[in-house]
């Protein structure tokens, strides 16, 4: 009788290495899919679980997600849990992919998955001491593969990092899509403008109302033509200071709809303000960092994922910080004081991550309700006479979506790649 502790036979390993623009060499086994070389700026995300979901965040892209757990894959991956049909990340480095899943959900297991999307990973790597050099240094530029270490270390000094380098233009939907809202008979539309946006957002954004998603160059004519109740912008990869022109359309929305950003969206309104924004030593991602908010004195524990951050010190009069980072201070939220226009640089939609900041949707409502009460007849500017209140509701305000949001994101944003 066989042991059932035994592992099943696992395909013939191959070695690899990854090398850091700083000469580190880690030793590893290579996964996923065969590349002599691999390369993007080398991260790390602290999050438990919600590797599928990781992976297939936009937001990664030009990056190689290094992931703390030791152990990935052992609950395998489903067809409900893609934040996008495509993979915009450079790869993947865990400690130990596991061979064998169990899990209720799972239809298939991780390592297929990463063939199958043509993503490549390297195991066996020491991620304690990796993720030591990250948090000491900061992010930086990698590469991984089979091909000697000399040339991988050549390729990671000349990888430029997301510093500088138009990312959303890789992952932003080329043509708009609609997601028709929860209730048949809502009349509310949102225009939720994608800078690499996960199809969990417009899973809660349809708990608000009809939902038309459009792509990152769209201008602020464009969406006012629409005649929306409310302006979403939405995550996305790489520097805020590279979209000058969707800086220009978020500040002609400001005044004219609610506005309500996340992650780049939210450092998108920070510009859009006159604020600035820096590059973080080695951001923040994951699903555990505390969060402040200033107004409740509520700690929110959240999901994170971005390597940029809103100045909190350059914020102009009319406009406050509303949450800061407990780990480093960092700002986490601002609003503007007369205007209905706030952001968060977390993810209240989580997925993966606790829904501690699900009631921020729930505010986003309660903004596009008070700019209808203010709005005279026909569209025109919004009057605010009362400060939106600071909601303190709880996990997932907004409710859970439908999935139909899912094919029409998937094939608009990567006309059917895998």
């Amino acid at each position: 009788m066989s042991d059932p502790t035994t592992r099943p036979p696992g395909p013939a390993t191959v070695e690899g290495h990854l090398v850091l623009a700083d000469g580190s060499v880690f030793e590893g086994d290579l996964i996923g899919a065969h590349v002599p070389v691999a390369a993007g700026e080398v991260v790390f995300n602290t999050c438990q679980s919600g590797y599928q979901e990781v992976i297939t965040d936009p937001s990664y892209a030009g990056q190689i997600i290094t992931f703390t757990t030791p152990h990935v894959g052992n609950y395998g991956i489903n067809s409900t849990d893609f934040e996008s049909v495509g993979t915009f990340c450079r790869g993947i480095v865990v400690r130990d992919l596991a061979r064998r899943h169990s899990n209720h959900r799972a239809q298939g297991d991780l390592g297929s998955m990463l063939h199958e999307r043509g993503v490549p990973g390297i195991a066996g790597i020491d991620t304690r001491r990796l993720t030591r050099t990250l948090r000491d240094h900061g992010s930086i530029p990698g590469a991984f593969g089979s091909a000697a270490t000399d040339e991988l270390r050549a390729v990671a000094e000349a990888e430029p990092g997301t510093e500088g380098i138009d990312l959303v233009r890789t992952v932003t939907t080329p043509v708009g899509y609609s997601v028709a809202a929860l209730d048949p008979d809502s009349r509310r539309r949102i225009v939720a403008i994608d800078y690499g946006m996960k199809r969990n957002i417009a899973r809660h954004l349809s708990g608000l109302g009809h939902v038309d998603v459009v792509p990152a160059s769209t201008t602020a004519a464009d969406v006012l033509a629409r005649d929306p109740d409310g302006v979403f912008l939405s995550n996305g990869p790489g520097d805020p200071g590279m979209y000058p022109d969707a800086v220009d359309a978020i500040r002609d929305l400001i005044g004219e709809v609610p506005v309500f950003g996340i992650c780049l969206g939210h450092q998108l309104l920070g510009r859009a303000i006159g604020a600035d924004t820096v590059k973080l030593a080695f951001g923040h991602h994951g699903g555990n960092h505390p969060v402040k908010n200033l107004a409740t004195d509520r700690i929110e524990i959240t999901s994170q994922n971005h390597n940029f951050a809103v100045d909190a010190d350059s914020l102009p009069s009319g406009a406050r910080m509303t949450h800061v980072n407990l780990n480093d201070g960092v700002c986490e939220g601002l609003e503007l004081i007369d205007e209905l226009a706030f952001g968060v640089q977390h993810h209240p939609e989580a997925n993966p991550g606790p829904h501690d900041a699900g009631y921020l949707f729930a505010r986003f409502e309660t903004s596009m309700e008070l700019g209808e009460a203010r709005r005279p007849a026909g569209r025109g500017t919004i009057t605010l006479d009362t400060e939106i209140p600071a909601t303190d509701g709880g996990p997932g305000g907004a409710g859970r979506a439908s999935d139909q949001a899912d094919d029409h994101a998937d094939d608009a944003r990567t006309g059917g790649r895998s």
